[in-house]
């Protein structure tokens, strides 16, 4: 649910970022909204000024604004927030406004923008504008372009926005902290030319990593390397939104990328090609096809489709660390190792043990096991056919026919035409397929400087 906040601009609260034009006619703070729902809220059609195809956040919302005079006018809160990461897990974070991460903020290319920021955090903090261009005192880095903005105060920015593309917002204080708390957000500033790459659909998301323990809801911010929450907008599969799409639209997905490594983003079903990047949009001349995109490390990137495929398209990172939820990374690799008789033993003092790992890890995607307490599962998730097998960065775009063009509602499971999905043989009609020979008749390895049994030598003989 939507709700409003007031702050009244006489207040001893209230302070500029920096001297600039038009201050004066801030006559007073507008309100801040504040969102509950982790559901993808609908877009924002522009009321007045230039025309534009809005965006839609997944699992987030569009931060409303007001215009004063020819300003339009933002507000922000930063605020400890309670994240909803799936179904089964709540987290301790901090973000704008109700949630993590904080809402989309749009504008046109040409626009004046106010944006006030109210810290409620228990620390100073700051906003960087991450890859807009503007005056050096609005760049948000504390103690360098601005003060910082202290607990219980509110600064305002101001600035033109100068170039169209995909940004971000995000701390420059504490920034260790606060960035792996939650706080980060979009930025989407469309080109002054409507007709400019129009699209029908544009979907936007922020990549955020984070590390817990079993059973406990704050993250270990001082971690660096080995997370085990790999979120799409701080929520993993199965929490995070389908991307409903009309079949014959054009979409744009825009994503950045805030945690400590890159992400190789792959839709299976189409090509594609990066459209533009946190430094602005790529020429047609210089694009070249792709299925997946690699997203660097606090970077933008925007890719365009024309949706002529209909069915349910898988939508994941390619690192398939990153397409689990809160995995170990210490787990010994038991695949193909006899448990029966240590399960036996262990019984005895353990009822109810089980073993596992020796076949795999899919049987995980089906069993019901208990779970420590505000823990997902590794992997999760049910699709038409049984289990899917997936969490972290993993969604699925549905490309249906027929969708009203902002119907951003689930259609449900792809029906197939008759005789279209994948089957078993009916190995008994069919026949036996001929094999290869058995390992113990195929040709030795040849491994230099190790002398075991059955392996043949020097068959790389001068090889460095």
């Amino acid at each position: 649910m939507l709700s409003r906040r007031n702050f009244i601009a006489g207040s001893a609260g209230l302070i500029s970022a920096a001297a600039v034009s038009g201050r004066a006619q801030a006559a007073a703070i507008p309100e801040a909204p504040t969102m509950a729902s982790t559901a993808m809220q609908p877009p924002i059609p522009p009321s007045q000024g230039q025309e534009y195809q809005p965006t839609v956040t997944l699992n987030g919302w569009t931060l409303p604004w007001r215009m004063n005079g020819d300003w339009k006018e933002f507000h922000l809160v930063a605020e400890p927030v309670v994240r909803e990461i799936a179904p089964g897990m709540r987290a301790n974070l901090w973000g704008y406004n109700g949630q993590t991460p904080g809402p989309t903020i749009e504008g046109v290319e040409g626009d004046k923008v106010r944006i006030f920021v109210t810290n409620k955090l228990p620390e100073k903090t700051t906003v960087h504008w991450h890859g807009l261009l503007l005056p050096n005192g609005m760049d948000g880095v504390g103690g360098l372009t601005q003060p910082h903005i202290p607990v219980g105060k509110t600064f305002v920015y101001e600035f033109v926005l100068k170039n169209s593309g995909t940004f971000m917002y995000h701390p420059h204080s504490d920034e260790m902290v606060q960035m792996a708390m939650g706080m980060m957000g979009m930025f989407i500033v469309h080109p002054k030319n409507p007709n400019f790459r129009r699209v029908d659909r544009d979907f936007v998301f922020i990549m955020s990593a984070y590390q817990f323990d079993p059973g406990t809801a704050l993250p270990k911010v001082a971690e660096m390397l080995d997370f085990n929450i790999w979120t799409w907008n701080a929520r993993v599969f199965p929490g995070i939104d389908v991307l409903p799409v009309r079949l014959g639209d054009r979409v744009r997905v825009r994503m950045a990328n805030l945690t400590m490594t890159a992400h190789p983003i792959h839709l299976h079903g189409y090509h594609f090609a990066v459209s533009s990047t946190d430094g602005g949009w790529v020429p047609e001349s210089a694009q070249w096809p792709e299925t997946t995109i690699d997203v660097p490390v606090g970077a933008t990137r925007a890719f365009d489709v024309v949706a002529d495929a209909p069915g349910d398209w898988a939508f994941h990172c390619h690192k398939s660390h990153h397409t689990m939820n809160a995995m170990g990374h210490n787990v010994v690799n038991l695949i193909g190792a006899p448990q029966r008789s240590l399960t036996k033993a262990v019984s005895s003092v353990a009822p109810g043990v089980m073993a596992m790992g020796t076949d795999g890890m899919g049987m995980m995607g089906e069993m019901q096991m208990p779970l420590p307490f505000n823990t997902l599962p590794m992997m999760t998730g049910t699709g038409q056919f049984g289990p899917i097998e997936m969490g972290g960065m993993f969604t699925v775009m549905k490309v249906r026919e027929g969708l009203a063009p902002n119907d951003y509602k689930d259609p449900g499971p792809y029906k197939n035409p008759p005789g279209m999905v994948a089957h078993e043989v009916n190995v008994a009609e069919a026949g036996e397929p001929p094999r290869q020979p058995d390992a113990s008749e195929a040709p030795a390895m040849d491994m230099p400087g190790m002398d075991m049994p059955g392996m043949g030598h020097g068959g790389h003989q001068g090889h460095h």
